[in-house]
């Protein structure tokens, strides 16, 4: 793999510098169609809604943009680069558990479309500050059904102690939210939120999902007379990491779903009449790519290190997920094995491991590692611990490549500084 999106990877880190996060465009272009053309139904209204946290930046939503998906966005930050994107802010959902009264009051401005509401001292603050104005929000209401995917503990996100949501398991402060925000006028209650996790490999997860949010549906409805249309099935669909991930197809996971969705929806009277889900790692995560120059190789008694230009503070994940990623040397790809070598980082910090351990061809200083699989929560995660500057970012696509982010220079790094 000398190339990528027609473009000679030693010359892309020659012109661009590394570290450099490039992605090839026609891979997140291929995932992008994938999910808008599997995901319809003859029954049911249907969206796409692409998770920005897990890369957001101008370029990406106009590319969003471009495929007709709608924007999740979870802080003013990330909204507001939407905004200034020129994106439609009508097709924005806004998440997050702790909103700032600030963050609310911008979504409002900005005219958001949905706020997914999270608790029950959010809905207040928001009712409080949109009654008496002419502004309009919908909602939905995040509930936590329970399910555990079968995921690293710290990114699931639906067990019953979950800071996400209300669980449903408190069904009276669920009824009371929902008609404390039913009762203003300027907002329409329009359903129900869930996400059970990350990195989700058993479609049958999200069968179960579905069952439980419409039976929950319907529900509130049979119970409490609340009738909610809209279910939000959160995201969660996986990415090829390493030969041990075996994501579900696109196309197979959008048929698991919406053949779910429409066997339950006929049992409680054809009650829902739209789904949304939100991929965002499965869009991005392999379309990404982290080139790194190799510094000095080190032998221990116990391991061959290959330390290289970036690390945690540009891929945090190895560190806190233990996060498990492939790479190759370029140019050398086609080479036989010399050694197994621990990829680590500049940083710091005996945490700072790209990869525990890899079979590689001799790895010599000047040598360009790539890592694969970086698109999503490396460059959207990176900080600047050590005063590292961030990365470029590289789009490349038909032998043309375009910087959709600029490299941090020095002075950047200190001009909030007094």
């Amino acid at each position: 793999m000398s190339e990528i999106g027609g473009m000679n990877i030693q010359k892309l880190a020659e012109t661009h510098g590394t570290p450099l996060v490039v992605y090839d465009e026609n891979a997140l272009r291929d995932k992008l169609t994938l999910f808008t053309k599997h995901f319809k139904s003859d029954f049911l209204e249907t969206d796409v809604i692409y998770a920005s946290k897990a890369f957001n930046c101008k370029a990406m939503i106009s590319l969003i943009e471009e495929y007709g998906c709608c924007l999740d966005v979870v802080s003013g930050g990330e909204l507001y680069t939407a905004f200034k994107a020129g994106y439609d802010c009508s097709k924005i959902f806004f998440h997050g558990n702790n909103k700032t009264p600030a963050e609310i009051k911008m979504a409002l401005d900005f005219g958001v479309g949905t706020i997914i509401i999270d608790n029950e001292m959010e809905a207040a603050e928001l009712a409080k500050q949109i009654q008496g104005t002419d502004k309009k929000v919908n909602v939905l209401l995040r509930v936590n059904p329970g399910i555990e995917a079968h995921t690293h503990e710290y990114i699931v996100t639906a067990h019953v102690d979950s800071k996400f949501g209300i669980s449903m398991l408190d069904e009276e402060q669920i009824v009371n939210v929902i008609k404390m925000l039913d009762s203003c006028d300027n907002i329409t209650y329009e359903g129900l939120h869930a996400h059970i996790g990350s990195q989700i490999f058993d479609k049958k997860a999200f069968s179960e999902l579905v069952r439980k949010m419409f039976a929950f549906a319907a529900e509130l409805k049979n119970a409490h007379g609340i009738e909610g249309t809209t279910i939000n099935l959160g995201g969660g669909f996986a990415a090829l990491y390493t030969a041990e991930d075996h994501p579900i197809p696109i196309d197979e996971v959008c048929a698991e779903i919406l053949h779910t969705c429409e066997e339950e929806n006929q049992k409680i009277g054809n009650l829902i009449r739209r789904i949304c889900i939100e991929p965002g790692r499965s869009i991005v995560g392999e379309a990404g790519y982290n080139f790194y120059t190799v510094g000095y190789i080190k032998k221990t008694p116990n391991k061959l290190y290959a330390f290289v230009d970036g690390g945690m503070s540009d891929n945090i994940r190895p560190a806190l997920y233990q996060a498990k990623y492939d790479a190759f040397i370029a140019g050398k790809e086609n080479e036989a094995p010399y050694a197994d070598y621990t990829i680590a980082g500049k940083c710091c910090e005996s945490g700072d491991i790209l990869i525990q351990s890899i079979a590689l061809p001799e790895v010599e200083t000047g040598d360009i590692l790539v890592m694969k699989t970086t698109g999503a929560y490396g460059y959207s995660m990176a900080s600047h611990y050590n005063k590292l500057a961030l990365p470029a970012v590289v789009f490349v696509r038909d032998g043309q490549a375009r910087e959709v982010i600029e490299r941090e220079t020095y002075d950047h790094l200190i001009s909030l500084e007094k």
